[in-house]
Parts: C-alpha cells; structure tokens; sequence
C-alpha cells in the first residue's frame, strides 16, 4: 500500500467503516442461507424430508 491509500483509510469516518462491516456481514448471511436453501432442495428432490 502507498502511504496515501493508507493515511486515506485511517481518515474514513467510523460510521463507513461500520456500514463496511455491516454490508459485508450481511452479504455472508445472504450467501449462507442461499447455500442452505440449495442443500435443502437437492436433499427435497433425492426424498429426504424433514419429518
């Protein structure tokens, strides 16, 4: 990293740095239950259901 891009990171509110941190918190969970959801139609469709 330049010393630029750094000092321009260590100046960003702390307020951008949480909604980072949110969004990408929430992009996870997203992520996650799209791949569950996935696993449950595959697991659906070879007959295992859930009782």
């Amino acid at each position: 990293m330049t010393r630029a891009t750094t000092e321009s990171a260590a100046a960003a509110p702390w307020w951008k740095k949480a909604a980072w941190m949110v969004a990408i918190w929430a992009g996870s969970v997203l992520a996650l239950f799209a791949v569950s959801s996935l696993f449950r139609l595959l697991m659906t469709a070879a007959g295992m259901k859930v009782r």
